[in-house]
């Protein structure tokens, strides 16, 4: 999704008339505020890219030892805790979602468990009640990567909101761009201030440095793109969700192909549409129809796969294994994500679905 040109032109042209480009500038202090006031949350920090929020996150909370989190994700989620130097401990997803299990979460509990990090996956909410009563029984802290989570609510209110902290992408593949771009969300201003901190070399003033931070700002040009998209994300949307009812009306009586439904009471942003293809029913494994799609020019994703426990880093953990983790290893092997934007045509649509339908 790009902004309108003429209109980002004209906001460079101011850029260039304040001559000052990053470092918590106009636009940056903008978009921080309309994002807090969309998003429905109390305070937004923004970064430059999706994958140092979480490193962020969990040195502002100090999280050492182990963390339980997903293999069902893309391999920033994991390796994040490998760069604060924490052992990722897999535990297995929900088939309804592709989120974690919570029923499998306590028993991956050890006495070196410092923290929760779930995925709200392609958007779908995280079951947050389950994990919060589980964290709070253990002592533990809750960082959710909602990189796929813009804009989701259930029952009126933000994912955003649940557990200590939340870390979004704002990379140009998330139906909301500032070309890369990220943001971590807290819940009381104190935090706000720690964070601003960390992403910003650890100063505290000009003289002080109060912590080992890095340099993760956004610059005020992203922060001014950022702005313009914010205008449309909107339609957007609901483009991807009409994208999406066409697809499942398609799909409905096509064997072997599983699809989920909207979940009641939550709000989507329709950021992917992924599909499972069962060979026994569907007569062709799902590679065979990735492949199949791919030469007609439909690029599907396989999206995730591998697992993040399959990659060579991960693989020798001792909850890596096929065994602990057999719904998330089916479900790699099975997904396509299907294109899904807000600039697809009929013609489009009907390309893809007549590359599934007829086998």
């Amino acid at each position: 999704m790009l902004p309108n040109l003429d209109e980002f032109n004209e906001l460079l042209k101011d850029i260039w008339q304040r001559k000052w480009i990053t470092n918590n500038g106009h636009y940056h202090k903008e978009l921080e505020k309309a994002l807090a006031e969309y998003l429905k949350v109390p305070y937004v920090s923004l970064f430059t890219n999706g994958t140092l929020p979480l490193i962020t996150a969990l040195q502002a909370l100090r999280i050492t030892g182990e963390v339980i989190t997903t293999p069902y994700s893309f391999v920033a989620t994991t390796h994040a805790l490998w760069w604060n130097g924490i052992k990722p401990v897999f535990v297995d997803i929900d088939w309804k979602t592709g989120c974690i299990d919570p029923n499998k979460i306590e028993a991956a509990i050890t006495p070196k468990t410092t923290a929760i990090m779930p995925v709200h996956v392609y958007g779908k909410p995280c079951d947050m009640k389950a994990i919060q009563e589980i964290a709070d029984k253990y002592g533990l802290k809750v960082i959710y990567d909602a990189a796929h989570a813009f804009g989701v609510e259930v029952n009126g209110s933000s994912v955003l909101n649940a557990g200590d902290m939340s870390t979004l992408s704002f990379h140009a593949t998330k139906v909301y761009n500032t070309i890369e771009g990220g943001a971590m969300v807290m819940h009381d201003e104190k935090t706000k201030k720690r964070i601003d901190y960390l992403k910003n070399f650890g100063f505290a003033g000009e003289t002080e440095v109060v912590a080992p931070g890095i340099n993760s700002k956004m610059d005020e040009m992203r922060s001014a793109y950022g702005l313009l998209n914010l205008k449309q994300v909107d339609a957007a949307i609901e483009a991807r969700h009409q994208v999406a009812i066409k697809y499942r009306e398609a799909l409905k009586d096509v064997d072997g192909i599983e699809y989920w439904e909207d979940l009641p009471g939550v709000k989507h942003n329709y950021s992917y549409f992924p599909i499972f293809v069962h060979q026994k029913t569907y007569g062709m494994t799902r590679d065979e129809l990735y492949f199949k799609m791919k030469e007609q020019g439909i690029l599907g994703r396989r999206y995730f796969y591998p697992l993040i426990s399959d990659f060579s880093t991960y693989r020798n953990l001792p909850s890596a294994t096929k065994e602990n983790l057999p719904v998330a290893t089916e479900m790699a092997r099975e997904v396509i994500c299907l294109p899904i934007h807000h600039a697809l045509t009929d013609e489009d649509i009907e390309r893809i679905l007549n590359c599934i339908i007829k086998k």
